[in-house]
């Protein structure tokens, strides 16, 4: 996999490509990843790469001549590579548009700044483009460093396990199980005694418990739009008595009556 990233601001990818995973997979030839300076492709001698926009406003607009030289010595780098421009104008990134860019031979991630980018860029140069929320941020360098790092990880070879990427959230359209690990007892809180049991299949049905559980209570929308296994279904069937019985318990207490007789 091939990421070249452009940029006004190289020297910002130096401590990126230097630590953690990302070093271990260059190291290791699952990815290269290297970035072009845009203002090496200006064609005046003080290296501008934005100007003022037609038409008047606030801010201003990167040069389309620095942008397209940049853009087809990448393209003459790498031929089979997309090219990307990350702006918030984009298609949202998630977990499924990763897997998408994992699937092809490289990438080249256009960090926009400014006001954006000349329109006439996006209309010849570029394949697709990305954001990665519905906010602003100063320029795109961020951003490119988000999608390199949420796509090398499903390269095969990149992570510790084989299915670590597998089993991350969202690979499956709802969050990651809880983690525990030593000591076994923190601040009187305890591990869940079926992760000490070594009974495997009690320990997956847990985990898929509190996929579920962690799922519905900070991302219920995700559960909505995925389909559901039938031991998922049974799952939340069982809550759902569960709570109706909790619910009659307190009716029968005649916990509808405010404290105090109010």
């Amino acid at each position: 996999m091939n990421f070249i990233v452009l940029t006004i601001f190289p020297e910002m990818f130096n401590p990126f490509w230097e630590h953690g995973i990302i070093k271990r997979a260059i190291d290791r030839n699952k990815i290269f990843a290297s970035a072009i300076n845009i203002r090496d492709f200006a064609e005046d001698r003080h290296c501008i790469t934005d100007d003022r926009p037609y038409g008047g406003g606030c801010g201003m607009v990167m040069k389309p001549e620095p942008l397209a030289g940049a853009i087809r010595a990448a393209t003459k780098q790498s031929p089979s590579s997309k090219t990307i421009l990350l702006t918030p104008q984009g298609r949202c990134f998630n977990q499924s548009v990763a897997h998408e860019l994992a699937s092809y031979d490289g990438v080249i991630l256009v960090c926009g700044r400014y006001e954006g980018v000349d329109e006439r860029i996006c209309h010849d140069l570029i394949d697709d483009e990305i954001s990665i929320g519905d906010y602003v941020l100063t320029g795109g360098e961020l951003a490119a460093m988000v999608i390199i790092d949420a796509v090398t990880r499903l390269i095969p070879g990149t992570l510790g396990g084989k299915d670590s990427a597998e089993k991350d959230s969202f690979s499956d359209g709802v969050l990651e199980h809880a983690h525990y690990t030593r000591p076994r007892m923190f601040e009187g809180a305890e591990v869940p005694e079926v992760l000490l049991s070594g009974n495997h299949k009690e320990i997956e049905k847990w985990r898929l418990e509190t996929s579920l559980i962690r799922t519905f209570l900070k991302r219920r929308d995700l559960l909505e739009k995925r389909p559901l296994s039938r031991q998922e279904i049974e799952i939340l069937k069982k809550w759902c008595l569960d709570i109706e019985k909790i619910i009659q318990d307190q009716s029968l207490r005649g916990s509808d009556t405010l404290p105090g007789g109010q």
